[in-house]
């Protein structure tokens, strides 16, 4: 088969006004980045279509190294429901540099499934990364400007929450580094280190946001750290707020782009759903559900890292109701939750399929307990077998669970349309109801983890680490403890031990460290081993990246 980028330039894609204007947005609205992108304004979201609008979260099992397809069913999805002659739209994140240099690869679909322009999207775009690492950065900058500059008015932290820089780079030399050393005109010395622009909580607010206003709001309100006597001090009182709000102002307004078939697609904001809340932005959503009867939207990793955070954080910060969950799963991926190793010889294991179905029904099942109505498609590939998609469609079909297999990757929308059919007739027939949020935000700090980690992942018992115990409690003693958590672990496992394949029980939950986003308005839970700067492989993609005859390749 060819190459995603071989097919993706195959393609015909038609000028971005052209998509636009089939959506009902004219030419002068939008800003042009080339030929076949453009930034929207968020003056078109409208909240009576948003409400009117179906809006689908496409989640998945846990997933493997070897990956499930989320991203690719996502936009098969999107095109199959324009192909049966609905009105279909498509939200997704944006791509980040470190996975796609690095192990993961692009982030664009795969095979007859792609967004395009697909190497734009997947390197630089329109720079909406550059403006979260820059006003990141910038934030940096000034705190430690501020701080050498009124040293001697008695100015000190006795507290510094805001230590870390940003890029969007896969470096673990970068984790933890030392600033200012040398003469005293390089400033103060300091430990820092750098974590990844998707982790950055200036992309969590981004994505949370709901307009411009919004936006500067949550700037002022990011903590900086704790005053000598006590009492916080945030970007609002070292009075920069207004310059970060321009470097992100055009980075608020969604990208527009299309899939292969010409469906249009909305990609903005792009946090990690294992170091963050892993969902596109809500305006980018409601933009979405401005223009179209249907939006298909995804949540990172597995339903219980992604589906939870879309729920819990962004559907309760932005009022959203989804009508249908569909979950993702393919053979190989059941195979190693079943037991398989990676590598064996995949034309077998019965076995293994069969067991691997547990962590499929957890997640099911966990969806189905914060009230989401669920349907299964199996992503498809040329070594699955016609038992082993029967197996799996009786075994949801016991389960009183929609089945439909795709052929996304293989076939685009003409692949989905199964899987298209299934999903109107399930959202007329019962769609989702109302959300029954795993916790309630009124709840201890405390309460809220042990909530996600005993109903959601199956933790037995929940630990704090001394370090986490201490800053829980400064959280709440600040007046912050009734934002949502945002749980950072593994998203190759319920449990926080990346190895725990399946659906591991009886297990201990271990949290070492919390840290305060109080202008994203949330606190991040950090679990297990989990980095927030990821490293790079033995051998990252960037090998395998280069330019051949003027074109691009490796971005696959």
């Amino acid at each position: 088969m060819k190459s995603d980028i071989e097919i993706a330039r195959a393609c015909s894609m038609r000028p971005i006004a052209e998509v636009a204007a089939g959506l009902g947005v004219a030419a002068h609205d939008l800003e042009p980045y080339g030929k076949y992108i453009a930034k929207v304004p968020t003056t078109l979201v409208d909240p009576e279509k948003v409400k009117r609008s179906n809006l689908i979260l496409v989640t998945a099992m846990s997933p493997t190294k070897a990956g499930i397809g989320k991203t690719t069913v996502c936009i098969g999805l999107s095109m199959a429901l324009n192909r049966l002659g609905h009105s279909s739209v498509l939200a997704l994140r944006e791509p980040s540099l470190g996975p796609c240099f690095g192990m993961k690869g692009g982030a664009c679909g795969g095979g007859y499934s792609q967004v395009l322009p697909m190497e734009k999207i997947n390197l630089h775009f329109t720079g909406d990364f550059h403006a979260v690492t820059t006003a990141h950065n910038m934030i940096t900058a000034l705190l430690d400007n501020y701080r050498y500059q009124h040293l001697e008015d008695g100015f000190a932290l006795k507290e510094v929450y805001w230590r870390k820089r940003v890029l969007d780079v896969n470096d673990r030399n970068l984790r933890d580094v030392v600033t200012g050393l040398g003469p005293k005109t390089n400033g103060m010395t300091d430990e820092s280190g750098f974590d990844i622009t998707p982790a950055s909580e200036i992309m969590a607010i981004l994505c949370l946001a709901r307009d411009e206003d919004d936006l500067r709001r949550r700037i002022e309100n990011i903590l900086l750290g704790i005053r000598i006597d006590g009492k916080p001090f945030t970007v609002k009182d070292m009075g920069v707020a207004g310059a970060i709000t321009v470097l992100l102002r055009d980075a608020l307004q969604p990208n527009l782009v299309q899939t292969i078939e010409g469906t249009p697609a909305f990609i903005h904001g792009g946090p990690f759903a294992n170091i963050a809340h892993g969902c596109n932005s809500i305006i980018a959503t409601k933009m979405a559900m401005s223009l179209g009867d249907y939006v298909v939207t995804e949540a990172g990793f597995g339903a219980d890292l992604g589906a939870e955070k879309f729920l819990d954080i962004k559907c309760r910060e932005a009022g959203l109701q989804p009508k249908l969950a569909v979950l993702v799963c393919t053979t190989r991926g059941l195979k190693m939750h079943g037991g398989m190793c990676v590598g064996a010889d995949e034309s077998h294991g019965d076995r293994e399929l069969a067991c691997g179905l547990a962590n499929l029904d957890k997640h099911v099942q966990n969806l189905q307990a914060m009230g989401q109505t669920v349907i299964v498609t199996l992503n498809e590939f040329n070594t699955d077998t016609e038992e082993e998609v029967e197996r799996v469609r009786r075994h949801c079909e016991a389960m009183g669970v929609g089945f439909a297999p795709n052929a996304a990757f293989m076939r685009g929308g003409e692949g989905c349309e199964e899987l298209a059919r299934l999903a109107v007739e399930t959202i007329a027939e019962r769609p989702s109801g109302k959300i029954e949020y795993v916790y309630a935000t009124e709840e201890s700090i405390e309460a809220k983890v042990n909530h996600v980690a005993k109903r959601v992942y199956g933790a037995a018992k929940v630990v704090f680490k001394p370090a986490a115990i201490r800053q829980m409690q400064d959280i709440e003693a600040m007046g912050y403890g009734r934002l949502p958590v945002c749980i950072a672990k593994t998203q190759y496992s319920f449990s926080d031990d990346a190895k725990a394949y399946g659906v591991p029980r009886d297990f201990v939950f271990t949290v070492r460290d919390f840290v305060l986003n109080a202008g994203a308005q949330m606190i991040v839970a950090v679990a297990g081993e989990i980095m927030r700067m990821p490293g790079l492989p033995k051998h990252p993609q960037a090998e395998r990246i280069d330019i051949v005859d003027g074109l691009i390749e490796g971005l696959d």
